[in-house]
């Protein structure tokens, strides 16, 4: 297990036990956490809604950004961060408010010393794609007393 990964189970963790969090506050859960792969996935509802009264793009894009970038969370070192440099979504179809459950898989692509890149994919409770994108990370090194 990288630290990276154990850092982020706790922060998930956190956020479940206070409320603190985009997770939180969308109802994200985690279903799969290893390194370099990420599943979350929320059930929308009614709050979710565009003026058409269909899912927001914005919370796609954030679903996708959380799993994308937390999968280059998973494989950091100790002490590492990183940031969001970039980030593209395609919206294949629309969702429906009541259309049930969402679920974003994240995986690495490339994870170097300074920049990582990860893709997604959103499918809805019959497995058809929904969305899918990929996001490039500024890695920020673990700092050193030197």
């Amino acid at each position: 297990m990288t630290a990276g990964l154990e850092q982020l189970k706790q922060a998930i963790n956190m956020g479940a036990e206070t409320g603190v969090g985009v997770g939180a506050l969308l109802g994200m859960t985690a279903e799969t956490l290893e390194p370099g792969r990420v599943v979350f996935a929320l059930t929308p509802d009614a709050r979710f809604s565009n003026p058409l009264g269909t899912v927001h793009g914005g919370v796609l894009s954030t679903l996708l950004d959380s799993a994308m970038s937390c999968a280059v969370h998973t494989t950091l070192p100790e002490g590492a961060g990183y940031t969001t440099l970039e980030l593209k979504v395609n919206f294949v179809r629309a969702v429906p408010v009541d259309g049930g459950r969402l679920s974003c898989e994240g995986t690495t692509v490339h994870v170097g010393r300074r920049v990582a890149t990860a893709e997604g994919r959103i499918v809805d409770g019959n497995g058809k794609l929904v969305a899918h994108g990929t996001t490039t990370c500024m890695v920020f090194p673990p700092v050193t007393d030197q």
